[in-house]
């Protein structure tokens, strides 16, 4: 089961509550998750570029960056990274899409936790599993395939 920490570094726009990560990140049950801890930041889009730039090398913000934790094999610790989510970006996107922003939200958190787990979308092959994973997910938790 994973578990979240949140830290809300931001507070111009409407954000889901605690109880909603928790409950998004709980629905996340993929082989070997047994008790995981992510921290998922809640930034503005300023702080979201300056990431965006000193670890991707890329301009502006976006939406999700995920960091794995890492640690030494011989930490024993359930923590396994932290997941950056940016709100102004978030909101935007799911009005442009004509999503609900509760639904583009809980898709962020599902699919920055599953980066921390491993899954990844750089090949065609990948993106099929990880994408079909997140659908599968976000279904079980009464929202809309994000794909769509």
């Amino acid at each position: 089961m994973v578990t979240v920490e949140l830290q809300y570094a931001v507070t111009e726009v409407a954000l889901p509550e605690e109880a909603q990560f928790q409950s998004w990140a709980k629905a996340i049950d993929t082989p070997g998750n047994d008790s995981q801890v992510v921290t998922i930041r809640i930034v503005n889009e300023q702080e979201m570029s300056a990431l965006n730039k000193q670890y991707r090398q890329k301009e502006g913000p976006t939406n999700v960056l995920s960091f794995p934790a890492e640690l030494h094999d011989e930490v024993d610790l359930p923590f396994i990274g932290d997941v950056v989510i940016c709100a102004p970006i978030v909101v935007n996107e799911a009005h442009k899409q004509g999503k609900i922003e509760e639904s583009h939200w809980a898709h962020m958190t599902v699919h920055g936790i599953l980066h921390l787990q491993g899954y990844d979308h750089v090949d065609e092959v990948e993106a099929v599993q990880m994408e079909s994973l997140e659908i599968k997910i976000m279904q079980q938790l009464g929202f809309d395939n994000p794909y769509l």
